[in-house]
């Protein structure tokens, strides 16, 4: 090697020390994504969850210029897809859509995660369950379904729409406790996910879902069952049909679930924040929203700092609401 040479060898090796020792990274947020990027769904194909990812994940491939392919990881009502989040390397190549159930299962005991275990990257939907029936079902407004059951032994009526535990249990729960009665007078069937729920309520396998009413549409438009009502303060006007828990009974009662990106925890700041600009974009863009309003499902948009707070705060009221149910293993 000439004296040149290595004199500049020696230049450009103590720039690239000296940018290192002061924390400089301008290629890493600028590169990436250099390759695929995986998106964990911890639920099954079909359901609101799965068709939010898949739509946020093709806008986001248009936007960066890689592909973003979804992979939906079932099971442990929603552990071991929340697990494979949470366990990948942090590096922006494994990120998921974290849901509601992260801020109940470590209470259920079966699980140690805690929304404090990811990087939370971007808050982008809510919303509230419904209440369905098969369209052969007697019951033809929740009034009569609400009669049925306070006068039916505990147990009798079965109901399903996510695991033991979930948000549509716990919404079942509220119900229950609302019209004052016990929270396992209607028994709860663990499913995977809405999509099963709404299959095995058309095929008579249980009497009624609590899940939300995109997730049950196209049941409820195949003829195969009907929502009686909505858990939440104002109806939806996809659903303009459906009346609230208010107005159908009287009770003031109202909750939901609601899906966030989120990636490892330590993830690069730089790839986290470019991250939460291109799901921005994604809220932002008129595909996303015709995609979320024709389907019904509500939008609501959290930067980083945003859907940490909102997942702290929903983490303590799932606490007391499952202590109080009697579902809390914690």
């Amino acid at each position: 090697m000439s004296k040149i040479s290595r004199r500049t060898f020696a230049a450009s090796t103590a720039a690239i020390a000296a940018s290192a020792a002061f924390g400089f990274k301008p290629a890493l947020a600028q590169a990436y994504p250099a390759r695929p990027v995986t998106v964990i769904v911890p639920w099954g194909a079909g359901g609101g969850t799965d068709a939010t990812a898949r739509i946020v994940a093709a806008l986001l491939e248009k936007d960066l210029g890689q592909p973003f392919n979804v992979v939906n990881r079932t099971g442990g009502s929603g552990v071991v897809g929340h697990s494979a989040i949470a366990t990948a390397q942090p590096d922006g190549y494994t990120i998921g859509m974290l849901t509601v159930e992260i801020s109940m299962m470590h209470w259920q005991g079966l699980t140690d995660l805690t929304p404090k275990s990811y990087t939370p990257l971007a808050l982008m939907n809510e919303d509230p369950p419904g209440i369905q029936v098969s369209s052969s079902s007697p019951y033809k407004t929740v009034k009569e379904l609400a009669d049925a059951i306070k006068a039916a032994p505990p147990g009798k009526f079965k109901a399903s729409g996510t695991g033991q535990g979930g948000i549509w249990h716990l919404a079942l729960v509220g119900w229950m406790q609302a019209m004052g009665l016990p929270a396992n007078q209607v028994a709860w069937v663990p499913s995977n996910g809405a999509a099963p729920a709404m299959q095995d309520l058309a095929a008579g396998g249980v009497d009624l879902t609590t899940c939300s009413v995109p997730e049950a549409r196209a049941i409820i438009e195949a003829g195969k069952a009907r929502s009686l009502a909505i858990m939440a303060p104002a109806r939806n006007p996809v659903f303009k049909d459906v009346p609230t828990l208010k107005e159908a009974m009287g009770i003031d009662y109202a909750t939901g679930a609601w899906r966030g990106i989120a990636g490892p925890k330590s993830l690069p700041p730089e790839i986290a924040t470019k991250l939460t600009a291109a799901l921005k974009k994604v809220y932002d863009s008129a595909e996303f929203k015709d995609f979320m309003s024709n389907r019904g499902f509500g939008t609501v948009w959290g930067d980083a700092a945003h859907f940490a707070a909102f997942m702290d705060k929903g983490d303590a009221q799932m606490g007391e609401a499952m202590k109080a149910a009697g579902l809390s293993k914690a």
